[in-house]
């Protein structure tokens, strides 16, 4: 069985790659995977071209979601987008908070981060900046982020818990999330499960829809609900690599389900502390 950091590094290179590819080679591809289908679109993702913000160069087309279009950005807010790639969601979440305020994108994938870089120099924008890191040890102070955002990069971590308790802690209290991410419904055949190529095509890594959402309220986040919730369809060509037909059609017929999902929550206000004879009797 592959260790939690064997799994990382393999997702570290598999993205270091898809660093370098253009957006056509990513989404004809399942999360960039190189799985290619010969049904020319991207499985995953949505349409981020209209949105204020946006910029063709920062969009790799490996997204399953917009969590900044429901993340409820105000301006002045201190927004950090967990692995942000080439900047296509901090770009996007800059346009919402606006000069006077501050966007930190983490990514733990060097040619990422360097492509994000560049991208941000080239627009001028200083008040967004990026940094090297794994979202499990986020390299950011207590209370630091009025929203959190991320786009189809959990599923990605094994250790899902840990995350969703660094959310907590970077959070400011009151302050929220909104995340896409690919879920299951149902149990999906072992080949797709275990195969590596899906692992990083945000197929493998993805947990149950309900153990999901258990953990965030496991970790002390309030008001959750799911923004958005759509399936993915995966193509029968790609399917085909890794089932054989009887498979193929005894998986259609469970009913199990590949879901991209972007859910909120939002981290309790802080206790107020006792200050008088008047609360402490």
């Amino acid at each position: 069985m592959e260790t939690q950091d064997n799994l990382k590094e393999m997702v570290r290179q598999k993205y270091s790659e898809i660093a370098l590819q253009d957006k056509e080679a990513n989404q004809s591809s399942c999360c960039g995977s190189g799985c290619c289908s010969t049904e020319v679109y991207n499985i995953m993702s949505d349409d981020y071209s209209r949105m204020e913000g946006y910029n063709p160069d920062s969009d790799l087309g490996l997204g399953c979601g917009l969590p900044t279009q429901f993340a409820k950005i105000k301006k002045g807010n201190t927004v950090v987008d967990l692995g942000s790639g080439a900047g296509n969601d901090c770009f996007i979440a800059r346009a919402e908070t606006g000069e006077d305020g501050r966007v930190i994108g983490i990514d733990f994938t060097p040619a990422m981060i360097e492509k994000a870089r560049a991208n941000a120099e080239k627009l001028g924008y200083y008040n967004v900046e990026f940094r090297q890191g794994d979202i499990e040890h986020m390299p950011l102070t207590d209370n630091t982020a009025d929203v959190i955002v991320s786009n189809c990069v959990l599923n990605l971590v094994p250790n899902k818990d840990g995350v969703f308790k660094e959310i907590f802690r970077t959070l400011k209290p009151n302050g929220h999330f909104s995340i896409s991410d690919i879920v299951l419904e149902g149990i999906l055949p072992k080949p797709i499960k275990e195969a590596a190529e899906m692992y990083a095509g945000c197929v493998a890594g993805a947990i149950q829809k309900e153990v999901y959402l258990e953990l965030i309220a496991a970790n002390g986040f309030k008001n959750i609900s799911v923004q958005k919730d759509k399936p993915i369809v995966i193509p029968g060509d790609i399917l085909s690599k890794y089932l054989s037909q009887q498979e193929i059609e005894s998986y259609k017929k469970s009913g199990a389900m590949i879901t991209s999902i972007t859910v909120y929550a939002e981290k309790p206000a802080a206790e107020k502390s006792c200050c008088g004879p008047e609360c402490c009797n």
